[in-house]
């Protein structure tokens, strides 16, 4: 079953949502799937996470009746000011809301969101065999621009990246 952006609620993240929000991750950290961590996250963690993020760094959660079903976010790429422009994301869905269209409407907003910030470009890295993400970064008109092979070891096992941007028109004036 698809969703339609209508069906969810996209918003910042608060506080009583780090509880799903580590469920999320700990998930995604746990399957090896999408992230070189391999610690789980408790929601103490998570929190103590989001009491760090300022208004340029949102986390923003997709949610319907109530319930945390994905979170994206936007971290600095490096601390010089000439990357001021430059946000590096990252999106987890619940094993249970994939596949549903759901992480093109949260990364859609995302998107938006950094366009209203002044971004002019968004970037992250990519399991090459993370075929889900790669197909939503694409459907989403970000581009593969390159590969940073070996990059890190996770398990014991080196791991290559599939590095993505997506420009901001609007903002490159």
């Amino acid at each position: 079953m698809q969703v339609t952006a209508n069906e969810l609620a996209i918003r910042r993240a608060r506080p009583e949502d780090a509880a799903a929000i580590a469920e999320i991750y700990t998930q995604g950290i746990l399957e090896r799937i999408a992230t070189f961590e391999s610690e789980p996250r408790t929601p103490e963690v998570m929190l103590a996470w989001l009491a760090e993020r300022d208004e340029r760094h949102p986390v923003l959660v997709a949610e319907r009746d109530g319930r945390v079903l994905g979170w994206a976010s936007i971290s600095s790429y490096r601390p010089r000011a000439c990357y001021a422009g430059v946000g590096e994301f990252s999106i987890y869905l619940h094993r249970d809301a994939r596949g549903q269209g759901i992480g093109k409407v949260l990364l859609g907003a995302l998107i938006d969101e950094v366009r209203r910030l002044g971004y002019w470009k968004l970037l992250s890295r990519v399991f090459p065999f993370n075929t889900a993400s790669r197909r939503l970064c694409a459907a989403l008109g970000f581009r593969e621009v390159g590969v940073y092979e070996k990059h890190a070891k996770l398990d014991g096992r080196w791991l290559d990246v599939v590095i993505v941007e997506r420009l901001i028109p609007e903002n490159l004036t």
